[in-house]
């Protein structure tokens, strides 16, 4: 009997289990069908919900006496004003101290319900309570986690939250950002000049631009409980907004093109409702934030060792082909040469262009529609049991 080494390396699936739980899942069926195969477990994450879990539990799985991280506990405000637990991650070393925040804890949308939702006038103001914590420990570097959130702001709200100006003025939701004066920033630059000598990351899977038709606004709104007339007013007041910003702190000019550097064009200025433009007007960069947690967890070292990696995540489709934590463990597995396959709940890609990206196996955790209640009911035990089956044809262990 040979044993295999497996490498489970799930993401979250959304609106059921955490990338552990569904890692823990996987190597329970896993286990049932193949008992002696090595399998080694390192969830994943894009930069949404989940973000700080995965990154604490790969440092310290990576980090030994190297480094050392701390969570700081805290209490910041919802999209709606409300008090929710939170906590600001601090990972240490000799050279660098890194503080990780992850935007869905204040601004997620599974801290509201879906009666209350309302684009229009939800704040990002806890996130800028997080990054004020995170400002505490002196940093070197603060990344960022961004994903899915309920807030359409601009960011207003987590520049408030800094210091730039009145919680009553840019607290008040996206829709109030076009009554905002020039007066009401007057101490942006020192909320600037608080990030100076700090590396800012934007980590997200998000590429949308802050204005236009591919901006935060068209994409984003609507799906977020917007009506149409309100992304119209809500794109509108954001257009103010950036007007507005260009007169308190002019964008710099490339001095390689003479261009101006507009940072609402910026991929990811959009991510969050906006708060990446924010983000970009703090000093923040953009990157890929399955390939930063990828790097951080040590994920390729791992699939060099590993003869076979299993990925997963609650609905493949033709997102998941670029940006995403499957897309990344694709691409590390083929650079590796060593076979890479998917459980997801849904797929909705076909078998050439899973291939193409690098996947061996699709393997979708309901393989009709009418099942998918049962499967989200228990969640946990639907997808324990399809990696019992998948084991029967890529474990040589039976």
């Amino acid at each position: 009997m040979v044993a295999v080494r497996i490498v489970l390396a799930p993401t979250r699936f959304a609106g059921t289990l955490t990338a552990l739980e569904a890692a823990e899942a996987m190597a329970r069926g896993w286990a049932l069908t193949a008992p002696h195969d090595d399998l080694v477990l390192v969830p994943l994450s894009d930069g949404g919900t989940g973000f700080v879990d995965v990154v604490a539990r790969g440092v310290a799985a990576q980090a030994g006496e190297r480094s050392r991280c701390e969570v700081l506990a805290a209490t910041v405000s919802d999209p709606l004003g409300r008090p929710v637990p939170a906590g600001v991650l601090v990972v240490e070393s000799s050279a660098t101290r890194t503080a990780y925040v992850e935007a869905s804890q204040a601004c997620g949308p599974d801290l509201v319900a879906p009666d209350e939702r309302d684009p229009a006038h939800t704040t990002s103001a806890g996130l800028g309570q997080l990054l004020d914590l995170a400002l505490s420990t002196t940093p070197t570097r603060v990344v960022v986690g961004l994903g899915a959130t309920t807030t359409h702001d601009a960011g207003a709200g987590m520049l408030a939250a800094l210091g730039a100006g009145a919680d009553t003025v840019l607290g008040r939701g996206g829709l109030r950002l076009g009554d905002v004066q020039v007066g009401d920033l007057k101490r942006l630059d020192q909320v600037v000049g608080r990030f100076r000598g700090v590396e800012l990351v934007l980590a997200t899977s998000a590429t949308v631009t802050l204005l236009g038709l591919q901006g935060a606004s068209a994409v984003e709104a609507e799906p977020r409980g917007a009506t149409p007339e309100q992304a119209q007013a809500l794109e509108s007041a954001f257009g103010h907004w950036v007007d507005l910003l260009r007169r308190v702190r002019p964008e710099r000019t490339d001095l390689l093109t003479g261009t101006t550097r507009r940072l609402d064009r910026e991929p990811g200025a959009g991510a969050g409702g906006g708060i990446g433009h924010a983000l970009f007007l703090l000093g923040g960069h953009r990157v890929d934030g399955a390939q930063l947690v990828a790097d951080v967890v040590g994920l390729g070292g791992q699939i060099a060792r590993a003869d076979l990696v299993l990925t997963g995540e609650g609905t493949f489709d033709w997102r998941s082909l670029r940006d995403s934590a499957p897309a990344v463990v694709a691409d590390l597995a083929l650079a590796a040469g060593i076979p890479a396959v998917i459980l997801a709940g849904q797929v909705r890609v076909g078998r050439r262009e899973s291939m193409t990206a690098g996947l061996s196996g699709t393997y979708a955790v309901c393989d009709r529609p009418q099942d998918l209640p049962a499967a989200l009911a228990n969640a946990a035990g639907t997808l324990e049991a399809r990696a019992a089956r998948v084991a029967t044809t890529w474990s040589p262990a039976r």
